[in-house]
């Protein structure tokens, strides 16, 4: 009995009428056209009214506190998009860069003086800070590897991302010696901005080849987009390290 080869959806949406299985009917056939322009279309579409509607966002809150003199939409008959973005880049650029400066960052540690001693607001601030110093320092080096670790039980297997090595009291009263012990976050599906944040020594967790980004894609199509894997490679690769090492005299 022949076993059938599973194409992939995408090209079984695509194939050519001509292509097409015999007995296939008009609106099976429909029907795959549909799919297919609905796989083209969907992302395109929500990514470009994603992308418009933060555009919008940004100019209906910056344009407002612009002067009618550097507005374009005073002397045009029509609305310029994206005036209130740029205007808004500029902005901060401007401002990293005057706290660049002595004059700057004097002015700037008055300001945290005053916020720091209005209640509530200070504890707001001082934690926003936090959050966006760690992300902005930490941003070239933080989830650049990706693992498996057995959660939540022994024998169940979930994707998670390597964001630094365990440091301060964490690392200290676990015990465990050297840099073995790593801090990582475990995304929920379909939603990866939430998770958990999990400390465990790196030997309890499985490396993996692929990228953030792929890994990432797993877990938001909940399995459905995996990423290819060439595990023949690999092993061929290790393989050829492994004689190297044993076959090298020193």
């Amino acid at each position: 009995m022949s076993k059938k080869t599973k194409k992939p959806a995408f090209e079984e949406l695509t194939k050519s009428s001509g292509e097409t299985r015999k007995g296939l009917g008009f609106m099976a056939r429909l029907r795959n056209y549909f799919l297919t322009g609905l796989v083209v279309a969907a992302p395109l579409s929500i990514t470009i009214y994603i992308t418009w509607s933060f555009i919008n966002f940004v100019d209906d809150s910056v344009k407002p506190w612009m002067p009618a003199l550097y507005n374009p939409d005073t002397y045009l008959p029509f609305a310029v998009p994206g005036v209130g973005l740029l205007v808004a880049l500029v902005g901060l650029t401007l401002i990293g860069a005057l706290t660049a400066n002595l004059f700057g960052r004097s002015l700037i540690e008055l300001g945290e003086q005053i916020l720091g001693r209005t209640p509530v607001v200070r504890n707001l601030y001082r934690a926003l800070k936090q959050i966006f110093e760690t992300v902005i320092s930490q941003s070239s080096s933080s989830f650049q590897e990706v693992g498996l670790i057995e959660y939540p039980r022994l024998g169940l297997y979930a994707i998670v991302f390597v964001s630094t090595d365990t440091k301060g009291e964490v690392k200290h009263r676990t015990g465990v010696a050297g840099d073995d012990m790593i801090s990582v976050f475990l995304p929920t599906t379909p939603n990866p901005t939430s998770g958990f944040l999990l400390f465990l020594p790196r030997k309890d967790m499985i490396s993996l080849d692929m990228s953030v980004e792929e890994a990432a894609k797993l877990v938001i199509s909940a399995g459905l987009v995996t990423p290819e894997y060439d595990g023949k490679k690999i092993a061929g690769n290790a393989e050829v390290i492994e004689n190297k090492t044993v076959s090298d005299p020193e």
